[in-house]
């Protein structure tokens, strides 16, 4: 009798172990393609596969997760300048950056202002010292180079009028004194004339060369402050997207070009002037020789025997005239 007992017991036990199993072999499942039906879901999401026995859609604890893996945007609208122009990334830069742009930009409106300026009186200076050499080296004696320059403007003019001061305040001690003391007070007085002109039409050209070496320097300054901006707002922004990046170093590399606009032209019209004003000392110094020699002429002809006969008299000089 227990034995009866416990076999139908053990009979039960297998049967219900069993059932699951059986259950699940008896519901055929549903291959995954593409003719498998869908049932959409009511709250808009992706829909669920529906169940092929029971046709309803299968419930699941939440929605299906997605394969995708989708980098979020980055909030960078606020970031970047609207405008990209020159002007615009001047107005969007720091203050340090700005007052370097002004500055250059200063720098190379005087540099321009000087090369206008200095043209022109360069060119005049040299057109009235060619004439005045002109006229010095075609006149016999110093009277001559007088009367022919007259009223005239130019630094040959007041070479020939400082040489003919210094003869008329030596005449007096040239009668007992030879002329060589009148030849070196003309010459020390027109090398310091000369000099005195050089300097003066020299004048604004240092401010050229102090534009042309220090003014990429100061852009580079600008550049290394913009950049280091440029760095600082990366990281408040907490990304490296090159479109962050990209506006702050452009705003940090116009200063650099903008010292390159202002440094170039500098040094390039330093040159020129450099050359054209020691071409016109060149000419000056000749106009001083040419001043010294009249002047070495007219005591020559001051020592000179007086003519027996009024049509001898020739081209005496009115200065050895007055001496005697």
């Amino acid at each position: 009798m227990r034995r009866t007992i416990a076999g139908i017991a053990f009979s039960l036990t297998l049967a219900l172990v069993s059932l699951p199993a059986m259950a699940q072999q008896s519901i055929p499942m549903a291959p995954a393609t593409e003719n498998a039906p869908v049932a959409a879901d009511s709250s808009g999401g992706i829909a669920r596969p529906a169940d092929p026995v029971l046709g309803s859609p299968l419930e699941t604890a939440g929605p299906l997760p997605s394969t995708d893996l989708v980098a979020e945007p980055t909030p960078t609208s606020g970031l970047l300048p609207e405008d990209l122009s020159p002007w615009g990334m001047f107005m969007a830069a720091d203050y340090v950056v700005k007052s370097v742009m002004i500055g250059l930009a200063f720098a190379a409106f005087l540099t321009w202002t000087i090369w206008l300026a200095k043209s022109v009186e360069l060119l005049g200076a040299k057109t009235r010292a060619r004439s005045a050499l002109k006229t010095i080296t075609n006149s016999r004696t110093l009277d001559d180079a007088v009367r022919a320059l007259g009223a005239k403007r130019g630094a040959g003019t007041l070479l020939v009028s400082a040489a003919q001061e210094e003869f008329l305040m030596s005449l007096g001690s040239l009668d007992t004194a030879d002329g060589s003391g009148l030849k070196e007070r003309v010459a020390s007085r027109l090398s310091r004339l000369t000099a005195a002109a050089g300097r003066r039409i020299a004048r604004g050209t240092g401010l050229l060369a102090t534009i042309g070496s220090t003014a990429p320097f100061v852009g580079l300054f600008g550049t290394v402050w913009g950049i280091m901006n440029a760095f600082i707002g990366i990281s408040e922004a907490q990304t490296t997207n090159l479109a962050v990046v990209a506006p702050g170093i452009a705003e940090a590399l116009l200063a650099t070009a903008l010292g390159l606009v202002a440094a170039i032209p500098a040094v390039i019209i330093y040159n020129v002037f450099a050359r054209s004003i020691a071409g016109y000392r060149q000419v000056l110094a000749d106009a001083a020789a040419g001043v010294e020699r009249l002047v070495s002429r007219d005591l020559d002809y001051r020592t000179m025997p007086m003519p027996d006969s009024p049509q001898q008299t020739g081209r005496m000089p009115r200065f050895a005239q007055a001496g005697e």
